[in-house]
């Protein structure tokens, strides 16, 4: 039976989704808030992570040991980086991978974990639906499908926007989902990141990230829901 964790890292990038849960149970675990129940018919737990990539791996690991889960959802916001991308479009990951691991004086690749792959991919399927969730509920947004990349930094500033472009070019940065699809590639869970884009990651990304957090959070919750109810009706 299909059952999905669903992750965000803050409490406005799950709100919307918990507002359409039924048959709700809380369960606490290591001081975080699980919520199980039915996400359009669909079994789901719910979890804010809290910032940063150990938080969010240690949340993906619970979702995936604990709870059992077969899918796994990333759902928040992201700074852009990708030409023609703005703000309030949507990245759909293919691929995540971090952008502040460096161990080229071993040798490595940059942005490469050592003995792990450079980047962890997404679940075909679940691209598949998140970007068709995007495209029936926001037609006149971009989506775009590509590499989201990690780190446990904001960027905010256009010195560091233009370093990780030349690191691993990805769409866009945020702060969980590398951790996450690491953790979930590990344990062959399926996943996705859902990102919508609060700022472009330069010079005025915390005041234009501010601004536009809860509409950025809001869409990509509302196109987790969509995904959710598609994939429950599989």
């Amino acid at each position: 039976m299909i059952k999905i964790g669903i992750i965000g890292a803050m409490d406005v990038e799950i709100e919307r989704i918990c507002q359409n849960l039924s048959g709700t149970v809380l369960h606490q675990v290591c001081g975080l808030d699980f919520w199980e129940g039915l996400l359009e018919g669909t079994p789901v737990v719910i979890v804010r992570s809290g910032v940063g990539k150990v938080n969010a791996a240690l949340c993906a690991q619970l979702l995936i040991t604990k709870f059992k889960i077969t899918h796994l959802i990333n759902t928040g916001v992201a700074g852009a980086l990708a030409s023609g991308l703005g703000v309030l479009d949507v990245v759909i990951s293919t691929e995540v991978m971090y952008h502040d691991v460096d161990a080229t004086n071993w040798g490595y690749e940059s942005c490469t974990v050592p003995g792990m792959n450079r980047t962890f991919p997404a679940a075909p399927e679940l691209v598949t639906l998140a970007a068709d969730a995007c495209k029936k509920n926001f037609p006149s947004k971009l989506c775009i499908q590509g590499l989201i990349a990690s780190g446990d930094q904001f960027i905010g500033s256009n010195e560091m926007k233009e370093k990780i472009k030349k690191l691993c070019n990805p769409a866009c940065v945020e702060m969980e989902g590398a951790a996450i699809g690491h953790v979930a590639s590990i344990n062959r869970i399926p996943f996705v990141v859902i990102r919508c884009m609060s700022d472009m990651a330069d010079d005025h990304g915390e005041t234009t990230a501010r601004f536009n957090e809860k509409e950025g959070a809001n869409i990509s919750a509302h196109i987790v829901c969509t995904m959710v109810q598609d994939l429950g009706s599989r």
